[in-house]
């Protein structure tokens, strides 16, 4: 196997000589600069075959945005609530923002986007009962009502990149220059954005890739006074709005949109609300303005002889990878950090791109390396989970990025990387992009289907928060299991129809939220195509709430698929009569420990007898399987993610698809480990995922069992053998 190439290394002013060695023993064939290392005369003659450059369309040109303070990109706000107690009530608009971030734009439209809203009627205040004070940032409303809610919507600059911001707290660069944003709609800054990106590809003819990083807006991403995160949505578009933006949406769909159509309520139009049409219409034209301009940036690349890569991150909103519009940029490549198998598939499943790179962790900041840290220990971790998900989806290229000097004081850490790149060559060496063996197809349905592919549940970039891991566990487990994935939309089916192909379709979130549906479980259309399907020999997994809507005497909407129901007060007086769970079950077979349901939902309840409990516990079903007609559906109360939880989701997946006896193939018995088999060129791996020894029974392509004793983390690669 080849111990070169597929490694891209971050370069740092003053390490040359130490480069050099990191790029043998890592055998780096790609060298990088990060946000606050930049590319010096010597980076040429450290030997790697391509030079990366890190490049900012929107930040990084203070002088420009300062003569144009117009045209700073902006952002709707909602001030905090505050309730009135008598018949007027003032208070500063900032309150809770971090004032060098971010300043109140009082000038643009404000009798249309300065916005007083009685939050307890629901209703817009008139302008004649709202006093804005700009000298001392404050507003006062009159003839309020005494215990109402009131809040001030307001458009306000945004004076400092989010992510430089953060980069800059956390590494302590008191003497670098805070950058400030522009928009590409304004007409000077689209204009300047084009000079300066014309003049930098003259000046950097070593230049051999371009990442940029990203194009134009950043998603939302808004800091407290204490200099922390006060709201963060990976997926938010609050920060893509302009006069320019806001003109051409209106003359392109005829309306006019309003403030509380960004701010909704303080929610910001998270991805964990289902979206209403107005949000969606921007979404559409925010993102076919974005990869329209972004493609003529990728051109003038291409026109230097250069390749232009993007980072899935910073200002990547707009251009959204599973997008209709994505392709018409015409990128060679993206490149995004990944902490997860979700966030490598995220990565590796972009269509339309030559090429797909991770950026490991740990990155090289003082967060993660300190005296006595062990660094190593993160990245082994961070490996084993995103190699999973390369095993069914790899991408073509890995590496890090920070500050190389300081990665290079730990030497086991250094080693544990050259091992991982190793592994890593490996694999793309051995499957030479071949498809893994996949017998079964699983769609994730959804309010976002495709759009948001191993998107669902993220709020942060790839954080865990108490409210989503046990869904995000769904796509973990996903991520690395011997199944083709595919995502949904509830509109999909409504206009389309379930698509061919589909073994089973999972359904998995909290009531009311995007994920779970919602109103959409109103719609009959939906819910005759999802159970006639299922009749009809589909498999349904409902996990968390699936199809919860309170309506016409049930809260499950599909609980005649699932058997299950869940309690929410209105059908105590009826008896609950079946609860005897049963003793062996196909879906359990592997269950050696208690199972985690995580955040679970509460107080299920089996609606007849030939529902199968398969856990029953406080009095309440947590998982269940229910026969309807030649289909089947299966109930959780909730996944995080464990090796045996995966194992359960496997099994729950064979099971509602009716292919149990399918099940034995590239199998093993053990939780912890896997078999990923290739059947086209010869090969299977045998994987450990865990930091254990481990003994486990496991059957080949062919059906024949084993046994192996795997060392920690250790995969073995066989000759496969077919029946």
């Amino acid at each position: 196997m080849r111990k070169y190439g597929r490694f891209t290394i971050p370069t740092q002013a003053g390490f040359a000589g130490e480069t050099k060695e990191l790029i043998r023993r890592w055998g780096a064939d790609a060298i990088r600069n990060s946000d606050g290392t930049d590319l010096t005369d010597e980076t040429a003659s450290l030997g790697p075959a391509k030079i990366y450059a890190t490049y900012f369309v929107a930040r990084g040109y203070n002088a420009f945005a300062r003569e144009h303070p117009e045209e700073r990109q902006r952002i709707f706000l909602m001030s905090c609530r505050h309730t009135a107690v008598g018949a007027e009530v003032s208070f500063p608009i900032m309150e809770g923002y971090f004032d060098q971030q971010l300043e109140p734009d009082y000038d643009w439209d404000p009798e249309h986007n300065w916005e007083v809203r009685d939050r307890t009627r629901g209703t817009v205040v008139s302008h004649e009962y709202v006093s804005i004070k700009r000298e001392s940032g404050t507003v006062t409303i009159q003839k309020t009502v005494p215990g109402h809610v009131y809040t001030l919507s307001f458009p306000a600059f945004i004076n400092w990149d989010p992510t430089q911001m953060y980069n800059y707290i956390t590494n302590d660069w008191k003497d670098r220059e805070r950058d400030i944003p522009f928009d590409a709609h304004g007409e000077l800054s689209w204009a300047y954005m084009k000079t300066a990106l014309s003049h930098w590809l003259a000046q950097n003819p070593q230049v051999d890739v371009v990442r940029f990083t990203t194009f134009f807006y950043h998603f939302t991403l808004v800091y407290n006074t204490l200099k922390k995160e006060k709201y963060v949505d990976w997926l938010g578009y609050g920060a893509a709005v302009s006069p320019g933006a806001l003109i051409g949406f209106e003359k392109e769909y005829g309306y006019k949109l309003e403030p509380e159509d960004f701010v909704d309520e303080g929610y910001y139009n998270n991805s964990f609300r289902p979206p209403r049409q107005q949000y969606l219409d921007y979404i559409e034209y925010i993102q076919r303005f974005v990869c329209e301009r972004a493609a003529q940036l990728v051109e003038m690349v291409h026109e230097a002889g250069k390749e232009a890569m993007m980072f899935l991150g910073d200002n990547w909103i707009g251009t959204e990878p599973y997008g209709k519009h994505f392709q018409k940029i015409g990128l060679d490549a993206v490149v995004g950090s990944v902490n997860s198998g979700v966030t490598l598939r995220m990565i590796a499943d972009i269509p339309h791109v030559k090429y797909t790179e991770a950026r490991f962790l740990p990155y090289f900041f003082p967060d993660s390396f300190y005296p006595g840290a062990h660094p190593e220990v993160e990245a082994m971790e961070n490996w084993l989970g995103a190699r999973r998900a390369i095993l069914r989806s790899p991408v073509s290229r890995i590496g890090y990025g920070g500050y190389l000097s300081l990665a290079a004081e730990f030497p086991a850490f250094v080693e544990c990387v050259e091992h991982i790149a190793g592994e890593f060559r490996e694999i793309l060496d051995t499957i030479e992009g071949q498809s893994p063996y996949a017998p079964l197809t699983v769609a994730v349905l959804n309010s976002w289907g495709e759009l948001r592919s191993w998107q669902s549940y993220i709020a942060a970039h790839g954080m865990v928060y108490k409210q989503t891991y046990s869904y995000l566990g769904v796509l973990e487990a996903l991520s690395g299991m011997a199944v083709n994935v595919r995502f949904l939309a509830f509109s999909d089916i409504v206009e389309n129809g379930i698509p061919e192909g589909i073994d089973v379709i999972l359904n998995a979130g909290d009531a009311g939220t995007a994920f779970s549906g919602g109103a959409c479980w109103k719609n009959e259309t939906l819910l005759e195509r999802l159970r006639m399907w299922v009749w009809n020999g589909g498999g349904f997994i409902g996990i968390g709430d699936p199809s919860a809507y309170p309506y016409q005497g049930r809260y499950l909407q599909l609980s005649d698929v699932l058997g299950i129901e869940q309690e929410r007060g209105f059908t105590i007086n009826e008896d609950k009569d079946y609860t005897k769970p049963v003793k062996v079950h196909f879906i359990t077979e592997d269950v050696t420990e208690p199972i985690d349901f995580g955040e679970c939902r509460r107080n299920g309840y089996a609606l007849t007898p030939d529902c199968e409990i398969l856990e029953y516990s406080h009095e309440e079903v947590r998982l269940g399987a229910h026969a309807f007609g030649k289909g089947r559906g299966v109930y959780i109360a909730g996944l995080p993610y464990s090796s045996q939880n995966t194992r359960l989701l496997l099994r729950s997946i064979y099971y509602a698809a009716g292919r149990e006896k399918d099940l034995y193939r590239y199998y093993a018995q053990n939780p912890c480990c896997e078999v990923h088999g290739y059947r086209s060129c010869g090969k299977y791996a045998l994987v450990n995922n865990s930091m254990e020894i481990q003994h486990t029974k496991f059957w080949d392509g062919a059906g024949a069992e084993r046994t192996a004793d795997l060392a920690p983390g250790e995969i073995r690669w066989m000759e496969t053998e077919e029946a």
